[in-house]
């Protein structure tokens, strides 16, 4: 085998090796059912349970949430509101108004008043991916951290949710959320 032979080998190598690390995408859920409809899922009135954890694992607050949900709005250009508030086992509560917009099949664009920018959703089969930043209060000051948001459609009552944050590339921890239809 010649010198180029060898490099171009090592190239196609190199290649198979990037794409089997490539992180899940949507497409790849494409034929999971039950089939996730995010404007069906998200409306009416919904509770939600969840814990933040480390990067370590330890769970470092829990929360409960009621979601008042509804959409409105041409079919294929509805608009949504997701009304959240959250209470922390620490007794502290939150408040979140998510305006989601239908922009295409299977694509939405979110914005939340601590969502820096938008909020870009993908919906295929029975997940929808999130990717956008949230501005944090932390120690009086407020950070931005990234969140990959992955929701799994289970049944038409049960949505389970977990979403990584990281700042820089760096994991800083995980939401793992349960939702349920009332």
């Amino acid at each position: 085998m010649n010198k180029r032979q060898l490099l171009a080998l090592a190239a196609a190598g190199g290649v198979v090796a990037v794409a089997g690390c490539a992180s899940p995408q949507p497409a790849d859920y494409a034929s999971e059912k039950p089939a996730l409809d995010l404007r069906r899922y998200f409306n009416g009135t919904l509770d939600a349970y969840g814990v933040f954890t480390d990067r370590s694992g330890k769970v470092v607050k829990r929360f409960t949430v009621v979601m008042v949900c509804r959409w409105q709005g041409a079919p294929g250009a509805e608009e949504g509101v997701l009304d959240e508030d959250f209470t922390y086992s620490d007794g502290t509560k939150q408040r979140r108004i998510w305006r989601i917009k239908r922009t295409g099949e299977g694509s939405y664009i979110g914005r939340a008043d601590d969502v820096v920018g938008d909020a870009i959703g993908t919906e295929r089969g029975n997940a929808l991916r999130w990717n956008y930043t949230l501005s944090l209060p932390v120690d009086g000051r407020l950070v931005e951290v990234q969140f990959d948001d992955w929701m799994y459609l289970m049944s038409d009552k049960v949505m389970l949710n977990k979403a990584t944050m990281s700042k820089y590339g760096v994991k800083l921890g995980e939401v793992t959320l349960s939702f349920t239809r009332r």
